[in-house]
């Protein structure tokens, strides 16, 4: 049986990834960690440490004595907080992602599952349909991690054998956790605000296109990834990946078929330029070819998906 380590598991995507892995793989067979002692709430149905993916000795030490055969290592520092602490940011995502390649050659781990990011594209990037390869030159230290981060991950698989597997995630969007410091943020904080009945501040302009996702789709293409079969995954540094693509002007206006009175004024701010160096759209048939990929959800059904269950996990605050 395989025994799973999630890192950074009280972010957006851990959260959800987490549970999802207990209910496939068995409750004691998954060990959910964060830096934050305050997460241990969320994961009242499997075992929670505390771990700083940044303390080698810790982490390899937890890997050992509880018999690790996977990794999901999700902790990282987002895009717009990124811009704001660069050289924490690079230390963190990068020294981070070596210690458990490192592990996973040493200790001949089975698996490891690293996200990648439409932030390794830039603005000399194609932004329509933007191919599985192609020019990346991102400009946030973000992007630049995680650019960096897929030669890596195809360095350890060609060199060393490690079956590390990728998938390059557009803006994800769920209802279980608030926003976590990332430029499509946005798009999880409107569906609180429509709620709330507050007019909602949108720090990008109302015609910025980019690739978003909804959450439950990219919980099925991670296991779906990881599921797969060994000979099937063609791509080692990592598979692009494509929901839906809308604009805020599109979000607001799907939100307002079920909240008529709900406002939104446009306020850029310096996470416009992050947004304008990314893809409009995404071309994930590699995925699709390789291991089968299809999302299930649009911008309709995920916004309909979302007012309905959104009050049950935080009921609307005015003011």
């Amino acid at each position: 049986m395989e025994k799973i380590l999630v890192i950074g598991a009280a972010g957006q995507l851990g959260s959800e990834l987490t549970k999802a892995l207990a209910d496939l793989h068995g409750n004691d067979q998954v060990i959910a960690t964060d830096l934050n002692e305050s997460a241990r709430s969320k994961f009242d149905f499997c075992r929670f440490e505390v771990l700083d993916v940044m303390n080698k000795e810790a982490l390899e030490s937890l890997v050992r004595s509880e018999g690790v055969t996977q990794i999901y290592h999700l902790a990282a520092v987002l895009s717009a907080t990124g811009e704001k602490k660069p050289l924490f940011a690079w230390q963190l995502n990068m020294e981070s992602l070596l210690s458990v390649l490192e592990l996973a050659k040493n200790l001949k781990l089975n698996k490891i599952y690293w996200p990648s990011s439409i932030a390794v594209f830039g603005p000399n990037t194609p932004k329509i349909n933007t191919p599985q390869f192609c020019v990346k030159e991102p400009n946030t230290v973000y992007g630049i991690s995680k650019q960096a981060g897929e030669r890596w991950c195809e360095y350890y698989f060609e060199k060393y054998g490690v079956d590390v597997r990728s998938l390059r995630y557009p803006g994800l969007i769920g209802y279980k956790s608030l926003p976590g410091g990332g430029t499509t943020d946005y798009a999880v904080e409107i569906y609180h605000k429509a709620l709330a009945e507050e007019k909602f501040n949108c720090f990008l302009k109302e015609d910025s296109s980019l690739p978003m996702m909804y959450m439950p789709d990219a919980i099925k293409a991670t296991i779906d990834l990881m599921e797969a079969p060994k000979e099937s995954i063609k791509i080692r540094s990592s598979y692009n990946l494509a929901g839906m693509s809308f604009t805020p002007k599109e979000i607001f206006e799907s939100i307002k078929k079920h909240h008529p009175d709900f406002e939104i004024e446009y306020i850029p701010d310096f996470r416009q330029a992050i947004a304008d160096s990314w893809p409009d759209s995404i071309d994930d048939s590699r995925a699709r070819e390789d291991w089968g990929w299809k999302p299930d959800y649009n911008l309709d059904t995920m916004t309909q998906d979302i007012l309905k269950n959104l009050p049950d996990y935080f009921p609307p605050v005015k003011g």
